[in-house]
């Protein structure tokens, strides 16, 4: 078995991180390796949004807005983003183009944010891509500061793996029944 398959099948997400998390400086040469995803016409439709310390609470606020949530349920909902120390937004951001379909730039963008995850476990950070109801809500928008054209996917939660990180038992996949050929009546 490769290397590379042997990572990728022993893939996790850390739903509990440590308060440590990589710095700017390890970030960048990763966002550059996931970069080379498949990228038709090379139109980057994606970008990265980093956050960090306060802006952790702030993201909080905006679920919380977004909500319409008071009291105890508010508190509970302000404190998600503050489950790891580094967040990073996912962004798919549309480009004009006639070759390349908005679902197809959408991909690419799932596909750095996934290639992203995976590089930043084989670095030896816990990682959780973490979405919700109000992800795409306009206070969250608004707090991304994202154009017309782009949408949030979501974030992945980074930090240290705990010591007490229990091993997960994932259901194994049939491969044959997800890869298939044409039904017989097509061809």
């Amino acid at each position: 078995m490769s290397a590379l398959l042997g990572e990728v099948l022993s893939r996790r997400s850390h739903s509990a991180v440590t308060a440590e998390a990589p710095a700017r400086a390890e970030l960048l040469p990763l966002v550059a390796a996931a970069a080379r995803v498949a990228d038709h016409a090379s139109l980057r439709p994606w970008r990265l949004i980093e956050l960090r310390g306060d802006d952790r609470v702030a993201l909080g606020d905006a679920l919380v807005q977004a909500a319409g949530l008071e009291g105890p349920a508010a508190a509970k909902l302000a404190a998600k983003p503050l489950r790891a120390s580094l967040l990073i937004g996912l962004v798919a951001c549309r480009r004009q183009s006639e070759k390349v379909p908005a679902w197809e730039q959408d991909a690419t963008a799932a596909g750095v944010a996934h290639l992203f995850s995976l590089l930043l476990e084989q670095a030896g950070w816990g990682v959780m891509w973490r979405s919700g109801p109000h992800t795409r809500s306009l206070p969250v928008r608004r707090l991304h500061g994202l154009a017309e054209d782009e949408e949030l996917l979501g974030w992945l939660y980074v930090g240290g793996i705990p010591e007490t990180t229990k091993p997960v038992k994932r259901q194994p996949v049939d491969p044959g029944a997800f890869l298939t050929g044409l039904p017989a009546s097509a061809a």
